[in-house]
């Protein structure tokens, strides 16, 4: 198969967020990757894929949409926000713009890698409620720009199966240090045991970013690890939601 263009070797007007980046931090390569795969779906560019990718069956279910369906985490439904809680929605991308946060009354904080997301939202987040919306930094899940304690509820889901364990060590550390003391996060975890997940893989891969096929014991092997106890959990067609107190 054809290899895609590293997103490390585009120009940083193609990936911003190599300038908003630590060169020492050795994540930066990957967050960039995942930052370049998400610009390209927000701005819809299509990427050319090898005839062969496209003649699997997933790929047709992506091309139609019902992938989309497939692959959602509705956190709500484990974790609803509440009226006046502080949320932090990491990897939010255009979550306020399309999940009735309104409705739930909470204030809503956004960080994420995509500039093209971060921006859509900043610019019109506040016109949707002004009052709610707290906005969005540019900024990777395990370097939170937030004060210690502040935050009541923290979600992180779309974005998890682009990163490795060990990366993840570093995002549960993160979110203990900005939740409140018994405040929940809420993420989501790739089924690797999913009939359809090598070949989503593959799909992404050529989208521009690796999946990691992690099985589900050693997730909550760091979820342990960090202190964590698993207060929920929900499963889905691709990805099971997690609800944990630190």
């Amino acid at each position: 198969m054809s290899q895609k263009p590293s997103p490390s070797h585009l120009s940083t007007s193609q990936n911003p967020y190599k300038n908003n980046t630590n060169s020492s931090d050795k994540w930066q390569q990957r967050v960039a990757q995942v930052a370049y795969r998400f610009n390209q779906q927000y701005q819809n560019q299509s990427s050319e894929l090898p005839a062969e990718v496209q003649e699997m069956p997933i790929y047709l279910e992506w091309v139609s949409g019902i992938l989309a369906g497939k692959l959602a985490s509705p956190f709500w439904e484990i974790a609803r926000p509440q009226k006046n809680q502080h949320c932090l929605d990491i990897g939010c991308g255009v979550s306020f713009l399309i999940y009735p946060w309104r409705d739930w009354q909470a204030f809503f904080y956004g960080q994420e890698v995509s500039n093209f997301a971060r921006d859509t939202l900043n610019s019109r987040g506040s016109q949707l409620n002004s009052k709610l919306f707290k906005g969005v930094e540019l900024g990777a899940a395990h370097q939170l720009n937030y004060t210690p304690s502040y935050f009541d509820l923290a979600i992180a889901t779309g974005f998890g199966c682009y990163f490795p364990l060990e990366y993840w060590t570093l995002v549960l550390q993160e979110v203990k240090r900005v939740l409140k003391p018994g405040g929940h996060f809420v993420f989501d975890i790739l089924n690797a045991e999913h009939p359809q997940a090598e070949d989503w893989a593959v799909l992404e891969t050529y989208l521009g970013a690796e999946v990691f096929l992690e099985p589900i014991a050693e997730w909550e092997k760091i979820i342990n690890s960090a202190g964590a106890k698993v207060v929920g959990r929900q499963p889905g067609e691709f990805f099971d939601l997690y609800k944990v107190r630190f």
